[in-house]
């Protein structure tokens, strides 16, 4: 069954930094294509990085571009996501998904791209 367990959210102040980790059951290079999701009330659920395993592939939304960084540690079955320069507005529930497709940068933010969902982590961000 596939697994994927999300932590590392927690209440931050703006500019701050926070690392959360996604670790996957079983073997990481089962999927081809890793990503996180965020969600905040009452908006929909965006990418904001994925990242090819097994390749050195990056991707991010435009708002977190230069602050956020995806990274995967095969060893350990993971994937991160380091957050600087923490904003008010990544204040949100961050989702790890993970897809058996290759990351498209024309398609890597879509939702439907991913089979499979952690439960989420979340991340508090105060002004």
């Amino acid at each position: 069954q596939v697994q994927l367990v999300e932590s590392g959210g927690t209440a931050v102040q703006a500019g701050g930094s926070l690392r959360l980790s996604c670790v996957v059951s079983g073997y990481l290079f089962s999927y081809t294509c890793m990503a996180w999701f965020r969600q905040a009330p009452g908006k929909e659920r965006e990418g904001v990085a994925a990242i090819y395993i097994g390749g050195t592939s990056t991707y991010y939304s435009d708002s977190v571009k230069g602050r956020f960084t995806i990274s995967q540690d095969n060893d350990k079955n993971a994937v991160y996501l380091q957050m600087d320069a923490l904003k008010p507005e990544d204040a949100a529930m961050y989702y790890c998904a993970a897809s058996r497709l290759r990351c498209q940068s024309t398609s890597w933010y879509w939702r439907d791209e991913y089979a499979y969902w952690g439960q989420g982590t979340q991340v508090t961000v105060s002004s």
